[in-house]
């Protein structure tokens, strides 16, 4: 396991959304992964407080309009991607938007979106400009394919969640 780096989300108004300290697993063609072991705290803003039940790593794309979470069994969720505005990177940071859609394999292999009334909402709530709304859309499509029948989605996950289990 590599240096411990900090995950930041942030809602589109720039209210501190989820936040946790992760560590760093590599870098590959699909982007940089942390893990999380079990016990480890994530935080919503500053009221709700989680502790992983469960191992579980995540995929910080390069470029791309989402982030990704893989979790171990049992947990019912195996995947859960949130559409975000493209990851910024500092050697102990990483940060993006939450635009709200999130897209869900869960353990049997069904997916579904959620969150599609959030995402209406906070286009008029917080103004989120056409292009915002386009790729975020958009992102959201592709990761509804892409989470059933592409990789990383498939088995390149697993050599890191091998690693914080």
């Amino acid at each position: 396991m590599g240096r411990r780096v900090r995950v930041v989300y942030r809602k589109y108004d720039g209210a501190l959304h989820w936040h946790q300290w992760m560590e760093w697993l590599g870098e590959d063609e699909y982007g940089v992964w942390l893990g999380g072991r079990v016990g480890e705290v994530s935080q919503r803003g500053d009221e709700l407080t989680v502790v992983a039940e469960v191992a579980h790593v995540q995929l910080f794309p390069r470029g791309e309009w989402f982030t990704a979470i893989f979790n171990d069994a049992p947990r019912s969720t195996e995947i859960y991607c949130d559409v975000t505005t493209p990851v910024e990177f500092s050697d102990e940071l990483v940060t993006m938007v939450d635009l709200d859609l999130d897209v869900i394999r869960k353990r049997d292999g069904s997916v579904l979106v959620d969150d599609e009334d959030e995402f209406a909402e906070h286009q008029v709530k917080y103004g989120y400009p056409a292009e915002v709304i386009a790729q975020a859309q958009a992102s959201c499509d592709r990761l509804v394919v892409a989470v059933a029948n592409d990789e990383p989605f498939q088995a390149v996950y697993k050599s890191y969640l091998d690693r914080v289990r």
